[in-house]
């Protein structure tokens, strides 16, 4: 179950920031050996003061694991010639990092791996970014893997995910008075990208915009929405409209009734817990005169959710494709040369057998 991770504790903040800022999939800068460091270093005790007001760390590990545990209850039952099934946990940039945990499942003897990405919706700077990492700790590791790969790397119209966001947003706006609630405007807000990546063609924004349809169709289209970008870093260009911006300019139009959708993101962590929930709805709902800002919660362990997530993996053992045909496509402007070996490495350990 492969994502970006996130601190368990402020002494892991450090580290986490660096890997995130040494990353060029996701980030490219100048000197980035120097600069990451550098940023990361100076960014940590502001972090680290956000991760103290949600608990002290990410819960995104025990989100993880849980909704991981859960999956593979089910998966034994309606995949017996499957099983059994074990999850394990590889984010990019926390611990357990990626190339560990492909360590301990070689230890383990596991005969079938899944790369399941924990983003529905695919960005070569995320699901992306996970691809290379396995492809790139192959390509060092002195021995061959015996491991059968399958790939799940995209899953943004799966029917439960878009069942658990709509009854999800329905509970949510029963919170507003009645007399509003056909008014709240509905934010799905999506971690932003940096322009230059969907220049080159990533299918992340339209993959967005597609769960968001699915997801306002299974509402009947019950509410006015828009698709907003949050989390943007550095000072070059990103998606927008910026979630912030966004309420504000809705709440001086008159539009104080919102409703923060975190469409891309499948279990809570700080850019919910924190950016959307204290940042945004409470700091400045307050400040600017917001009347409600409600947030939907993430799908963390909705039994619609995991049950998805469970027929997402047997569907893709018993039925196939072993790989999508999409992720073996480098995007049209990519020059990106390791997205390119990922992606043959990819081809080939899909195609045995």
């Amino acid at each position: 179950m492969l994502n970006m991770g996130g601190p368990r504790n402020s002494g892991e903040v450090h580290q986490f920031l660096t890997n995130l800022f040494e990353d060029r999939d996701i980030i490219k800068l100048p000197f980035q050996s120097i600069l990451g460091p550098l940023i990361a270093k100076r960014r940590t005790p502001s972090i680290i003061e956000k991760y103290n007001e949600i608990g002290g760390g990410s819960p995104i590990f025990d989100w993880t694991t849980k909704q991981g545990n859960l999956m593979c209850q089910i998966l034994d039952k309606i995949s017996p010639e499957t099983a059994p099934h074990k999850s394990y946990v590889g984010f990019r940039y926390a611990n357990p990092l990626t190339e560990e945990t492909l360590e301990i499942m070689e230890n383990d003897g596991v005969e079938n791996a899944v790369a399941f990405s924990q983003y529905p919706q695919y960005s070569c700077t995320t699901s992306g970014s996970s691809m290379t990492a396995i492809h790139k700790h192959y390509a060092s590791r002195s021995s061959p893997s015996k491991m059968k790969w399958s790939v799940i790397d995209r899953w943004s119209t799966h029917p439960p995910l878009i069942k658990t966001f709509a009854e999800n947003i329905r509970k949510e706006l029963e919170t507003f008075e009645p007399a509003v609630r056909k008014n709240v405007v509905i934010l799905f807000s999506a971690h932003s990208v940096p322009q230059y990546v969907m220049n080159r063609g990533d299918p992340y924004p339209a993959e967005v915009g597609a769960t968001c349809q699915l997801v306002m169709q299974e509402l009947g289209w019950s509410n006015p929405f828009r698709v907003v970008w949050q989390s943007k870093v550095g000072p070059l260009p990103w998606l927008e409209p910026g979630t912030e911006n966004t309420i504000k300019a809705m709440v001086k139009r008159g539009q104080k009734n919102l409703l923060l959708v975190p469409i891309a993101f499948v279990n809570e962590h700080i850019e919910t817990l924190h950016e959307l929930d204290i940042e945004y709805a409470k700091e400045m709902g307050e400040e600017i005169g917001a009347e409600k800002i409600a947030r939907c919660p993430t799908p963390n362990d909705h039994p619609v959710f995991i049950e998805g997530l469970a027929t997402l993996v047997r569907d893709c053992l018993v039925k196939g494709p072993r790989v999508n045909p999409q992720l073996l496509m480098r995007c049209p402007m990519c020059e990106n040369a390791s997205c390119g070996e990922a992606k043959n490495w990819l081809r080939k350990v899909t195609s045995q057998g």
